[in-house]
């Protein structure tokens, strides 16, 4: 996940605080948008987060 909020700190021009709502809401959008991926999504951000631990 720190991947990520690297790259849109780096690229997009946002604080680290930004990316992360930005990310939650892109979650949570395809989760309302495609119900059956709301697991999947879970997953590979909760996946993202142990490698970092």
């Amino acid at each position: 996940m720190n991947e990520l909020i690297e790259r849109l700190v780096k690229e997009a021009k946002l604080n680290p605080e930004q990316a992360q709502k930005a990310i939650e809401t892109i979650a949570n959008f395809v989760k309302e948008r495609f119900p059956m991926l709301g697991g999947a999504v879970d997953q590979i951000f909760a996946a993202g987060n142990k490698n970092e631990d």
